[in-house]
């Protein structure tokens, strides 16, 4: 009933910016957070962003200062800008909400490809 849409992925050059964006539809109570991970072939899924419902951020030390998590409550849409890209940042990356009963939703995923 909850579903979510990322959009914005694609081919970057290193040093590039790219905004990701994800839509959330569907029956939704409560929203606690939402957030950004991702991941890279031969890894586990790794936190990259999240913003709770207050306001707060966090992010993973590997993309402080380069990215930025954002939202906007009206849409129920969450944003990911990133920029200085490195090929380390390649991975696709999956929207995430958690509702108010801890119940969590996922995306399909966007592919990031970050390229010399």
């Amino acid at each position: 009933q909850v579903q979510l849409v990322e959009s914005g992925g694609g081919l970057v050059q290193v040093g590039g910016s790219l905004r990701l964006s994800c839509a959330a539809s569907g029956s939704i109570f409560s929203i606690s957070a939402m957030g950004w991970y991702r991941q890279a072939p031969g890894k586990q899924r790794e936190s990259v962003a999240l913003i709770l419902s207050g306001g707060t951020t966090n992010y993973a030390d590997s993309v402080k200062g380069r990215f930025t998590i954002s939202r906007d409550n009206a849409k129920n849409t969450v944003y990911l800008q990133m920029n200085s890209l490195k090929p380390e940042d390649t991975a696709i990356y999956y929207c995430a909400l958690i509702d108010s009963y801890g119940m969590s939703y996922w995306g399909k995923g966007t592919l990031v490809t970050v390229s010399s």
